[in-house]
């Protein structure tokens, strides 16, 4: 009867999927969105990939982002160019194909310093930005429901849904902090994954002799 028993117990537990899980699949929608967002709030750290669609453009992400910056590559329209933000200066490095054939010659494969007045440092900026990125996270437009269980990166999660799916969707990590892991964009504008979580990265300006000073690059 024990051993009956014990099988028994054992089977409960595996059909359970929350069972050994940091808990928060048991919370209501909202409190499993709040905790998640906190926990990404804490973290000093993310790495962030996956696709966006803005204004009729797709962009893929391959960012790593703290609080003072971040660095990576962005692909649009078939364009790969790499973006470098540390505090308040932003640099963009490309080949010359990303300029044109006019100036790309001496830009190719520079870092150019985006002036903060030009459209273009408002435009990717946003790309090295931890906060505005997360901020874009946790945009879920209708009402918030429980989704199912599953897994991201082989992580068990668990889906918070607006409207269905409709409005948006984050997955959860059951496992250790509450971390977002992936968000698909309501309106199917792109789904981002976020991993290394808390992991540490060099972020520092380049060398002053691998920057283009970007005005004199362009009228001389």
């Amino acid at each position: 009867m024990g051993a009956v028993l014990a099988l028994a117990g054992v089977t409960g537990c595996a059909g359970d999927p929350d069972a050994g899980t940091n808990g928060v699949g048991k919370l209501p929608a909202k409190s499993i969105e709040k905790r998640a967002r906190a926990a990404a709030d804490t973290a000093d750290t993310v790495r962030l990939s996956g696709t966006v669609v803005s204004k009729g453009r797709t962009y893929r992400l391959d960012m790593r982002l703290r609080g003072n910056g971040g660095l990576g590559e962005v692909t649009a329209e078939g364009s790969t160019f790499e973006l470098l933000r540390v505090g308040d200066d932003l640099y963009l490095k490309a080949g010359a194909g990303f300029y044109g054939d006019q100036v790309g010659a001496k830009l190719k494969n520079k870092y150019v310093k985006v002036p903060e007045a030009d459209p273009a440092y408002d435009q990717f900026s946003g790309f090295t930005d931890k906060e505005v990125l997360l901020d874009g996270l946790f945009v879920l437009h209708g009402a918030l429901a429980v989704g199912d269980h599953r897994t991201v990166d082989g992580v068990r999660t668990v889906a918070v849904t607006a409207d269905g799916g409709s409005g948006g969707t984050i997955d959860v990590s059951l496992e250790g902090k509450p971390y977002p892991l992936r968000y698909e964009r309501a309106g199917g504008a792109g789904t981002l994954t976020m991993a290394d979580w808390g992991k540490d990265f060099t972020l520092r300006a380049p060398d002053e002799d691998d920057v283009v000073d970007y005005g004199r690059a362009v009228t001389q």
